[in-house]
């Protein structure tokens, strides 16, 4: 069988749709819907259903997709066996915070250590990261949390992310020079990451759990948002110390001493059972370095 209509088999079940799986693996939608046909028909029975809104994979090709998986990954590790070099693209899903400051760095040094290999990287949060991993849209992930148990994706923690209270400088709370409680913290505005930030959503629970406090939070997708709106005196936000690190040293931002939150961990992410490939391993390998050093 013809490993092509396979890959476009997996493509076509993780995007349900034609024309995105087509987009996805760079191929006219014709064609696509040519290989599906002859895997069809070399089968004996239909994979899809087409609907309206999409494509649906018939109990067949549900039971087919997890067989497909293991082929395609058989042949990347032979391929890999013959050839054990890093090149190729390796696929990579962070939250924002973490695209803009750990990952850099591990693009810098592979382009000068493995320059063959292509990262493809996405923002990502933990949900669609975890979502990504075992659709196999995803090699890797970098997630941002403390506990992290999650079916068919095991994690191994990388580094530690302190995070910080901020606020603009001539916030009332700029100038304190004792630790804030949880009491007057309640009482402000705050500008946090969007639902699934796992630090994010334990500080409004903490907010929400002081007596008789109404916290105004508001959540938006992006880091810069959030510091933007802080910077121009709305309000407070936490996060990773490394985002606001540039901000805090050219004034724009304060540190607000509040109450001591824990670190949070950085977590590498992957599929249980899919095999890892030299580019994805030299990604891995490089994050560590680069997070140790």
């Amino acid at each position: 069988m013809d490993t092509r209509l396979l890959h476009t088999f997996t493509a076509l079940a993780r995007t349900g749709s034609f024309t995105a799986a087509a987009a996805e693996l760079h191929l006219a939608q014709s064609t696509v819907t040519v290989h599906i046909r002859t895997l069809e028909r070399e089968l004996g029975t239909r994979l899809f259903d087409r609907l309206p809104t999409g494509t649906l994979l018939t109990e067949y090709g549900r039971g087919l997709l997890e067989r497909a998986e293991d082929v395609l990954d058989a042949v990347a590790r032979l391929r890999a066996d013959g050839d054990g070099d890093a090149r190729g693209p390796v696929t990579v899903g962070a939250p924002e915070s973490l695209c803009s400051t750990r990952v850099p760095a591990v693009i810098a040094a592979l382009r000068t250590n493995h320059p063959e290999v292509d990262v493809r990287l996405y923002a990502a949060g933990t949900a669609e990261c975890v979502e990504g991993l075992r659709s196999g849209r995803l090699d890797l992930a970098l997630l941002l949390e403390e506990d992290a148990n999650f079916p068919d994706v095991t994690t191994e923690p990388i580094t530690q992310e302190p995070l910080a209270f901020v606020c603009a400088p001539a916030h009332p709370l700029a100038a304190r020079a004792h630790a804030v409680t949880w009491a007057e913290l309640a009482a402000e505005s705050f500008f946090l990451l969007e639902q699934g930030c796992s630090y994010s959503d334990e500080l409004e629970r903490r907010l929400l759990a002081v007596s008789g406090a109404r916290p105004r939070p508001t959540r938006f997708g992006s880091v810069d948002a959030a510091r933007s709106c802080v910077a121009a005196g709305l309000g407070l936000t936490l996060l990773p110390l490394t985002t606001v690190e540039e901000q805090l040293h050219q004034g724009r931002l304060v540190q607000v001493h509040g109450p001591r939150l824990a670190d949070v961990p950085v977590r590498l992410a992957r599929h249980r059972r899919r095999w890892t490939g030299p580019a994805a391993q030299a990604f891995s390998q490089e994050l560590v370095r680069q997070s140790t050093d």
